[in-house]
């Protein structure tokens, strides 16, 4: 059975749409590098060349709702090959590209595959995002690695398990009707003889169309899937033995570091760097406005990053802690702009009149909440290793979303998406902070001017200032009350925080509810449930102050604007 990836066979497009909350999805690259001359002309060849230099989208244009580039999600692949290896001894690899980060998906995934295949756990090992082998995943977000990576592997071992039972029933000229698949052994009880999966499959392909409806084995009859087994490599998670991207090391490895701007939004005027080039083995980049150095030790590239003599050109004027909040009201993007810049989504949910309901009522209420940026700061920091190899370019990196950070290598080295590699190793959590890779540009910059491996392993202050937040803002709700304590009108402005769970479930017969998309001053990005806390948060904590001035217990209120009995019998 071969492990290759058919990526011309396809089965089904990826229904998971990225959600418009998820800022640092469209945000424009941090970096710009120069094309090198040598690689230029490796791309074109010699002679004349004339092109045309088109400035980068602007940040605008790339935010959520902005078209994606490439018009869609490639397919999911067909062939079995593509996600599951079965060797002569009967050990089975599983590949997928979403990733372990904390989750314990590492466990379950395989536990599913295990039920489907009648297979143990041991005999399984799971390859998890690489771009190298396997299929295609947009990331893991949003909590479905379960709801959906979890039934197509299912759907994958069945077939599987499904054709083994066929070349079974050919290689002993019996009905397959007659075979049952167990333990890791295809058996004839009629003819008291069986066969291991592994001599099976031994020189066989896995060709079976995956089939959508294929039946699988109900979750009353699994013995593997539902059950406790122990985590994945817990031993080596306990003991330290396992590595994640700060542990690795590469042969002949460099150490990297960045110099960050005084200020955000300050550009690279000019650098001195001659007296980091004279600490012995330092090599110093300096491309635009990224500057870096790379070391024999870390010990050295802190010394050479020291020995960096900038200037910055001054940075544009930023709002302080007290004065965010009415920045964000003030910088909302314009419809004119949004129009101009490709803005294709206008969340605003308007039924029956405000203003007439707001006239009718006997109590007016209005109140504000404001929401804080907040930093992710997982367990592991950002951090990459980068190596290049005869023009590829090869990286190792904690991020949730391999597919995309190989295709922005890619693009901003100017390589083919064929010739970038991102792996992920099991990773120590993330948060949604962790789609950009943004330690994984910076090592491989390095590393190309190294001409070796370089690791960068970001700092906590260099964690909290410069990856993305969870994004602050704004929301303004004003509501009127009738005399009986109905709620007759609701208005609801959410200034940046996002869409996310923006609606209402309350039977309320005039509502305004509407999202504001802001030019924010810091990057900003996913955070667990995305805008659903800060929408939640301000409706609800607007709902107890309403049931105090209608003088009602506060889950009575709600109750009483409930007509979803599904959401009534949750309260």
């Amino acid at each position: 059975m071969s492990e290759r990836i058919d990526r011309d066979e396809e089965i089904r497009s990826l229904d998971e749409p990225i959600e418009l909350d998820r800022f640092e999805a469209f945000a424009p690259p941090v970096y710009h590098f120069e094309v090198e001359r040598r690689d230029f002309l490796k791309a074109v060849g010699g002679g004349i060349g004339v092109f045309l230099l088109v400035r980068a989208p602007s940040a605008l244009a790339q935010r959520p709702g902005a078209a994606p580039a490439g018009g869609g999600m490639p397919p999911l692949p067909k062939n079995i090959g593509a996600w599951l290896h079965m060797a002569p001894n009967g050990a089975v690899t599983v590949f997928t590209g979403k990733v372990e980060i904390g989750q314990n998906v590492r466990t379950s995934l395989a536990q599913q595959v295990a039920a489907e295949l009648k297979v143990g756990m041991d005999a399984i090992t799971m390859v998890m995002g690489d771009t190298a082998r396997t299929p295609f995943d947009m990331g893991t977000f949003g909590s479905r690695t379960t709801p959906t990576m979890g039934p197509q592997l299912r759907r994958v071992a069945s077939a599987a398990r499904d054709m083994l039972i066929e070349l079974a029933a050919d290689r002993w000229k019996t009905p397959k009707d007659k075979l049952i698949a167990e333990n890791g052994k295809i058996a004839d009880p009629s003819a008291n003889r069986s066969i291991g999966y592994g001599e099976l499959a031994e020189g066989q392909t896995l060709s079976k169309t995956i089939i959508a409806e294929d039946p699988l084995i109900p979750p009353s009859k699994w013995t593997v899937a539902g059950t406790p087994v122990p985590k994945v490599d817990a031993i080596d998670f306990v003991t330290g033995r396992h590595k994640y991207t700060p542990d690795l090391r590469l042969p002949g490895m460099m150490y990297g570091k960045v110099l960050r701007a005084p200020a955000y939004g300050a550009t690279l005027a000019s650098l001195d760097a001659s007296a980091a080039k004279a600490i012995p083995g330092v090599v110093v980049v300096h491309d635009g406005n990224f500057a870096g150095v790379a070391a024999p030790t870390p010990e050295a590239a802190e010394k050479a990053l020291a020995a960096l003599k900038a200037t910055w050109n001054p940075a544009p004027p930023q709002p302080s802690w007290k004065d965010i909040f009415p920045y964000l009201k003030q910088h909302v993007v314009s419809d004119d702009a949004r129009r101009e810049n490709g803005f294709r989504f206008d969340v605003r949910h308007v039924r029956g009149s405000v203003k007439d309901g707001m006239a009718s009522a006997a109590h007016r209420f209005e109140q504000s909440y404001n929401i804080a940026y907040i930093a992710h700061n997982a367990l592991e920091p950002n951090a990459a290793v980068a190596e290049w190899n005869n023009g590829k370019l090869a990286v190792w990196t904690g991020t949730q979303r391999p597919f995309p950070v190989r295709d922005s290598l890619a693009a901003l080295f100017h390589l083919s998406k064929d010739d970038v590699r991102v792996q992920v190793p099991d990773t120590g959590s993330a948060y949604g902070g962790k789609h950009t890779g943004d330690a994984a540009p910076e090592a491989a910059r390095l590393a190309r001017a190294a001409g070796k491996p370089v690791k960068i392993v970001w700092t906590r202050e260099e964690q909290f200032v410069w990856a993305y937040f969870r994004p602050a803002g704004v929301i303004d709700i004003t509501a009127g009350l009738s005399a009986d304590g109905k709620l007759v009108a609701w208005e609801m402005h959410n200034y940046n925080s996002g869409p996310a769970a923006i609606d209402t479930q309350y039977d309320i017969p005039n509502q305004h509810i509407e999202f504001h998309p802001v030019d924010s001053p810091l990057r900003q990005g996913s955070y667990r449930g995305l805008a659903a806390t800060a929408n939640v948060f301000a409706r609800e904590s607007a709902r107890n102050e309403l049931a105090e001035i209608a003088g009602v217990e506060p889950l009575e209120f709600r109750l009483r604007h409930l007509s979803d009995q599904r959401l009534k019998d949750v309260y």
